[in-house]
């Protein structure tokens, strides 16, 4: 026996409802997770940068543009250059970064102690750099004890 009009409106109604109250539910559940989780240190002030000694460079090419997006947003970046030990807030909406040096970052941590240092980053950095070293000498003392090197018995008949 078909379904009138009637009764199908009224069993898809009743089995829609729950269906659309588990999504709207999970999706409430995830977006409060969601903004627990990426509760981050807020970015730093740039009138307090600036006060602490930072200098502002503003990007001027196509390729200084492109470079400032591809810093990492939100956080003071370490960086060496010359040999000198640089410490870069960038403003990619502004197409600009502050800069400045370990005595500058150094009022920033002074200022901000809960601040991760890009020491840390950099340590583990060695570290996994360090373990792939490992790696790639076992994989070549393994190599070069084969007397052969790959070579084959057929290799060796005249």
């Amino acid at each position: 026996m078909p379904f009138t009009g009637k009764d199908a409106m009224r069993s898809l109604w009743s089995f829609r409802w729950p269906r659309r109250a588990i999504v709207l539910g999970t999706w409430a559940v995830a977006g409060v997770a969601g903004g627990l989780a990426s509760a981050a240190p807020p970015s730093p002030d740039e009138s307090e940068l600036l006060g602490l000694g930072f200098k502002v460079m503003v990007a001027e090419t196509d390729v200084q543009r492109q470079w400032v997006k591809n810093l990492t947003p939100g956080g003071i970046n370490a960086m060496q250059r010359t040999g000198k030990k640089l410490y870069i807030y960038p403003d990619a909406a502004k197409d600009r970064i502050f800069i400045g040096g370990p005595k500058e970052y150094d009022a920033y941590l002074q200022r901000h102690p809960d601040t991760t240092t890009p020491g840390a980053q950099e340590a583990a950095n060695r570290a996994y750099r360090a373990k792939q070293d490992d790696a790639m000498r076992s994989a070549t003392a393994r190599d070069l004890s084969d007397p052969f090197l790959g070579a084959s018995w057929n290799d060796f008949i005249w």
